[in-house]
């Protein structure tokens, strides 16, 4: 390994898979030194010699280790080997505990990486849903809509954003747009697979106990209209008349249980996924 202090050194995880258990335990040691630290490069799905001999080669440019999660034992060598021509430092955080794990269970390990990744399937489909429906929550990234399973649209305070994060949990990619009185969608709204859209409607009356709440909380913020009733008769009809003219079925929210509108919402799309042609 060659000295260079122009540069912070770089830790180089390799994994078989995506190299986020690498990553976690790296970051926690570092977190245990001052200072700038090390920069930590992921090298993930590590399947070929030619993949490891790019890696090695670089760590040999400079101040580097490499740290080695991955569980194939043919790759493992070819790394130690080419690392050691290198006199580059390899540090194997797998290899120790498959060796003594091998004795104790009296098994030979499989050496298949992303299993426990597809062991514990629904647990990484629910984190990566609830984070795809924080990051499309109320309107925002656009761009994305379309990847969503169940897109949500309806008036402020309808609902939305704790309907959408309860269908998170279930493992659904939820985004939620806002639509408001005379103000057109953007256009991605109307590029949408409308067998993926469920509008939400609202009685009047709680819409406005819902509104009113928040109007306490923002303290004096001017918003005309907003909780007036005549108004949000207006503004709830013009809405679902414009949903229902493009297309998008509605759910009616008041005084129902989360769990009852999200049942509602998941027997509607897939109703109409399994009924109807895609566009």
């Amino acid at each position: 390994m060659n000295d260079d202090n122009t540069s912070p050194p770089t830790i180089f995880v390799l994994s078989g898979s995506l190299g986020a258990s690498g990553e976690q335990l790296v970051r926690k040691v570092l977190a245990q030194f001052q200072g700038d630290g090390a920069l930590v490069k992921i090298c993930p799905r590590i399947h070929h010699r030619e993949q490891i001999e790019t890696i090695v080669a670089k760590a040999g440019q400079g101040s580097s280790i490499i740290v080695n999660t991955m569980v194939n034992e043919e790759l493992s060598q070819i790394l130690m080997k080419l690392a050691q021509e290198q006199q580059v430092v390899v540090v194997d955080i797998v290899r120790s505990l498959l060796d003594h794990l091998s004795t104790l269970l009296g098994q030979q390990p499989m050496g298949k990486p992303g299993l426990y990744r597809q062991l514990h399937g629904s647990y990484f489909k629910r984190i990566e849903a609830i984070e795809f429906t924080l990051a499309h929550d109320d309107g925002k990234n656009a761009q994305g809509w379309s990847e969503a399973e169940i897109v949500l649209a309806g008036v402020s305070r309808v609902g939305k954003t704790p309907l959408s994060l309860y269908l998170s949990m279930l493992g659904w990619k939820v985004a939620n747009i806002p639509l408001m009185k005379n103000v057109r969608p953007r256009s991605e709204f109307f590029q949408l697979d409308r067998r993926r859209m469920v509008g939400l409607t609202i009685d009047p009356s709680q819409l406005r106990y819902h509104r009113k709440y928040r109007e306490r909380r923002l303290k004096g913020v001017n918003l005309p209209n907003y909780v007036d009733l005549v108004s949000l008769y207006e503004e709830i009809d013009e809405v679902a008349r414009m949903l229902k003219r493009e297309g998008i079925k509605l759910i009616d929210v008041t005084n129902k249980p989360i769990e009852t509108s999200a049942d509602e919402v998941v027997e509607l799309v897939n109703r109409r996924l399994n009924s109807e042609v895609a566009p």
